[in-house]
């Protein structure tokens, strides 16, 4: 199979603006919410967005293969996977609360090496591929240097969560151990780490589709998505972002908690 990254990273940006400006049509207005089996929240926007992005992929690069968070697998074995999360935030979108994003990460061979974060609500739009840099808005944008806990922002998606997944004594020696602590969570805090406005970012759940463009776009933004161990995957299910500086002393945290 020929792969021209360029090709597919422009088409990345492109569809996941699509996808995303979809959302908008339903945000801050009313419409049913769904339960999923694991009890969370899904809406016809969360469907009828992730379908305008595969039906994209599907026309320009039909031999590809597609994950999704509502609609699941396609050509699974396909070299090349586009893994979608039309609304990374679904509870932060239905209450009308703009930090929600729209994800796509493209890995190649399990090596991830395109990532998108699109908040569409806030016209904020993260882009990056492997060795083309990161950018917020076509600008190039990078992680703040930031090497001492004592000075950095913290952002979790909650307060709760890390203590259900076996996290709970980690996250209260981080918040003792940071500067500030806001829960401006999902990808959105994510990307506050890579365009410089925030330090670290933990997630103690995530699936692939979450995670998919995170370690390609803080990579790329000169700082470094991995889970607790350390380790640089998307396939962990869970993960931080902080600066390349800042990791030793996050990974000690976890370590003796």
């Amino acid at each position: 199979m020929n792969f021209d990254l360029n090709s597919v990273h422009d088409a990345a940006k492109e569809i996941a603006k699509k996808g995303g400006d979809h959302t908008l049509n339903y945000f801050n207005k009313s419409f049913d919410v769904e339960r999923k089996s694991d009890d969370s929240p899904v809406t016809v926007a969360d469907r009828e967005a992730e379908s305008i992005m595969r039906d994209e992929i599907k026309n320009r690069f039909p031999d590809h293969g597609i994950i999704g968070e509502e609609h699941g697998n396609e050509n699974e074995d396909s070299p090349v996977q586009w893994i979608l999360d039309p609304i990374d935030g679904t509870k932060s979108f239905i209450h009308g609360v703009p930090l929600y994003t729209t994800l796509i990460g493209v890995v190649v061979e399990k090596e991830p090496v395109v990532g998108i974060i699109y908040a569409p609500a806030l016209d904020e739009f993260c882009d990056a591929a492997k060795d083309k840099g990161a950018r917020l808005n076509g600008s190039t944008c990078s992680v703040r240097s930031c090497d001492d806990l004592t000075e950095a922002s913290f952002m979790s998606t909650d307060v709760y969560t890390s203590a259900e997944f076996g996290y709970g004594d980690a996250f209260d020696a981080l918040i003792d151990k940071t500067r500030i602590h806001r829960t401006w969570g999902d990808a959105y805090g994510h990307m506050l780490v890579a365009t410089g406005r925030a330090d670290l970012m933990f997630d103690p759940i995530l699936s692939i589709w979450d995670a998919a463009p995170l370690l390609t776009v803080l990579r790329e933004a000169g700082g470094i998505f991995c889970d607790a161990d350390g380790n640089e995957t998307i396939e962990s299910g869970n993960g931080f972002s902080c600066s390349r500086e800042l990791l030793p002393e996050v990974l000690e945290v976890f370590e003796a908690n």
